[in-house]
């Protein structure tokens, strides 16, 4: 046989393909088909190519298995965002307290878990903070199997049988993610909310950052998965020479502007070597005064060579961006028809509602994109805003970007009516990039979209793409900011630094807003030992303030645990900071709501939509989500909603995300609801798709928590029934 191979060159090439066929299609050969990366691959489609579980056995789906964290802190509002991995029959996720675990993907029952704060296990000594864990990224090499992720502001590597840590990797499995960024923020807030994207021997990461004056540089960095050593780095602030520079009106930015970082994840071409990254806005979000220009490589999409971290394109979708309007999602390598041919295309969803579609090699759009005037009036002063902003002419938006008064919510009392009205009345809304004002401007789309981090799913057969959405006006009001004085006792400086580094959180009244919790009976839940910790290192969505002075601290502190006994004592003389005391501040991430906590516009508040990227144009459209009150009037009015939806072969669309805590499942092509479940604790993430021996599963994570909802701790896994 060898010797007919080597004189039938046909041939050995005929059974080299079968070969590769074999090994690369080995899952599949026994009845598995794997889950093995954030969104179902490193393509981000959120598509299986299973179909098992199809339309017409849908309604049969029943939980299978159901596996209990014991994580689950309802006091703090708990969550699991997390998107599991499914890998040689066993399932990686991450409890609301960021332990690691592994199950058996067809049982359920754990292998292994591995805590990043118990010392026992190895562990360096380091206080918890528990931010939330969107996705965690899978290695092999020979032999060798890893599962990567972020606990606070460490990357660690674990072992993928013994779910113990590599110690081969930086500092003992650990990698401090302070590290590597060019610039000393050792003091400043850095973790990582999204996985990493995994290549070949590399590991390449993005970063959460303070959104404040005070945040360290979203640079993406890749590293030696086996060593911990950087091999590159993208500056998404460039430094003296490097293209884009030109861009900032201040030649310093680079020492001092913080921000333009990739939170939400990566998409990845293999084929090309092409790594997609989505970058937020710089800091501080909601004044530029001290950040003037358009700013690259802030509000961007990043074509990079994943190799080299070198820039092959770029393309910015808000500039000098003041209203919060980040890119939230990974983008998705989608083939489209245009003009008759196939493209190989990237497409990004956006919180503005719009849907942006290039080519992957040149960047060029494949819908026209339009430059067009914006306001510039704004009233803060030091502001420079951009003339212009770009506006994609296909697909059309998925939501409304204006509140008229004719879309104010008639749902709702007369009198409730009447109050969001004036409120309505006194803001500024004549656009969606109307000017932050001290009088205040809805914002709409919100500071959530729009489109959100769970990103949309594609099905290559029909080109569709899904993607849910959020209605929701925000109300973003500016506040002068009162500077430090020489001297000044301890609760008028614990005040004036509650407004600078936590009113835009925890609201003026310590009342919570947004998202974000209230705050005004801190003192029946922690004492100034478990505050400061807090303050430190930060918790889910709050960010660690470690650049904090003791003194500093201590202030903040004493207001918000209502010291009164400290008043007297004086505030020792302050250095000023020129450059981060801001003239301006927010007073929160505010809603804006009707007495009752609706939505202050009329439905529809949640949608889930199809798109056909071939041609641009909406294929369907329906609620997503229900309020019991108004559903029992036969009114569908949707909710916000987070996490995002998965497409399979079988004509399946499955989604949790809403806050009635249901899992649903819709027919891909018509939008027509199949099946639901009520859910233990609502389903704030993405479901993963896959099987075992033969059999599909679907599973989602219960961690409930955001807007309020009961906290859970629980991954439930749902099959058809067995034969």
């Amino acid at each position: 046989m060898h010797h007919f191979l080597k004189q039938n060159p046909i041939a050995f090439l005929f059974f080299a393909l079968l070969f590769l066929m074999i090994t690369s299609c080995k899952s599949s050969l026994s009845g598995d088909v794997e889950w093995p990366a954030v969104g179902g691959g490193k393509q981000n489609l959120h598509y299986s190519p299973l179909e098992q579980i199809d339309t017409t056995n849908v309604a049969t789906l029943s939980p299978t298995w159901t596996y209990e964290t014991g994580d689950a802190d309802t006091v703090n509002h708990s969550q699991i965002q997390c998107n599991p991995l499914i890998i040689d029959g066993t399932l990686y996720g991450v409890t609301p307290k960021l332990k690691l675990f592994a199950l058996d993907a067809a049982t359920g029952i754990n292998k292994w878990t591995f805590d990043p704060y118990d010392t026992t296990q190895g562990n360096v000594n380091i206080p918890e903070a528990f931010n939330n864990c969107r996705g965690i990224a899978y290695w092999s090499g020979g032999n060798e199997k890893r599962i990567i992720y972020t606990a606070g502001s460490n990357l660690i590597s674990i072992d993928a049988f013994s779910g113990k840590p590599d110690t081969a990797f930086a500092n003992k499995g650990r990698l401090d993610l302070h590290e590597g960024l060019d610039r000393d923020v050792k003091d400043l807030f850095v973790d990582a909310t999204s996985a990493g994207m995994v290549w070949k021997d590399l590991i390449i990461i993005g970063s959460r950052v303070d959104e404040g004056p005070d945040a360290a540089p979203g640079h993406i960095r890749a590293f030696n998965v086996r060593t911990g050593k950087r091999e590159w780095i993208f500056h998404t602030i460039p430094q003296p020479g490097e293209p884009g520079q030109e861009t900032w009106d201040d030649p310093n930015a680079w020492k001092r502007i913080g921000g333009a970082n990739n939170w939400s994840g990566m998409s990845l071409d293999e084929q090309r070597g092409i790594l997609f990254v989505p970058t937020g806005s710089s800091s501080f979000d909601f004044y530029g005064g001290k950040r003037k220009g358009s700013g690259l490589y802030a509000n961007c999409l990043l074509a990079l060579n994943v190799n080299t971290g070198k820039l092959i394109w770029h393309f910015q979708s808000v500039h000098h961006d003041v209203w919060d309007r980040d890119f939230p999602s990974p983008p998705m390598m989608v083939t489209v028809l245009r003009e008759g041919k196939k493209v190989d295309a990237v497409a990004q969803t956006s919180k503005t509602g719009f849907i942006f579609l290039f080519d992957r090699e040149t960047g060029k759009p494949l819908y026209p994109i339009e430059e067009k005037p914006v306001p510039m009036d704004t009233k803060l002063v030091g502001e420079k805003l951009s003339p212009t902003q770009p506006i994609p002419l296909k697909p059309a938006p998925l939501v409304r970007q204006a509140l008229p008064e004719s879309e104010l919510n008639d749902l709702v009392p007369d009198s409730s009516y009447q109050k969001i009205h004036r409120q309505w009345a006194s803001s500024r809304k004549d656009h969606m990039f109307a000017p932050p004002s001290t009088e205040g401007t809805i914002i709409f789309p919100g500071f959530d979209g729009g489109a959100e981090w769970g990103g949309p799913a594609f099905d290559p057969a029909t080109g569709l793409m899904y993607v849910n959405t959020s209605q929701m006006p925000w109300i973003l009001t500016m506040l002068e900011r009162a500077q430090a004085p020489e001297k000044e006792d301890y609760g008028k400086a614990g005040q004036r630094l509650y407004k600078q580094y936590c009113m835009a959180c925890h609201g003026p009244d310590r009342k919570g807003s947004g998202n974000y919790p209230a705050i005004d009976t801190a003192a029946k839940k922690y004492n100034e030992s478990s505050l400061s910790q807090l303050i430190a290192g930060g918790r889910r969505m709050m960010p660690g303030f470690k650049q904090l002075k003791a003194v500093e601290k201590t202030a903040i502190m004493a207001y918000i645990l209502g010291k009164t006994e400290m008043n007297e004592v004086r505030f020792p003389p302050q250095p000023v900071d020129s450059f981060h005391s801001l003239p301006y501040t927010m007073t929160g991430y505010n809603k804006f709501l009707t007495p009752e906590g609706y939505p202050a516009v009329k439905p529809p508040w949640g949608n889930l939509n199809a798109v056909d990227l071939n041609t641009g144009e909406l294929s369907w459209k329906v609620t997503l989500g229900e309020y019991p009150e108004f559903a029992a009037k036969g009114i569908q009015t949707g909710t916000e909603n987070y996490g995002g939806p998965v497409v399979t072969a079988g004509g399946i669309l499955f989604i949790a995300a809403t806050r009635d805590g249901k899992i649903r499942a819709f027919n891909k092509r018509t939008g027509k609801l199949l099946w639901s479940y009520d859910l233990p604790a609502p389903g704030y993430a993405t479901p993963s798709v896959y099987s075992v021996k033969g059999r599909q599963y679907l599973v989602i994570a219960c961690g409930g928590g955001k807007l309020r909802t009961k906290s859970g701790g629980k991954y439930m896994a749902f099959a058809l029934p067995s034969k």
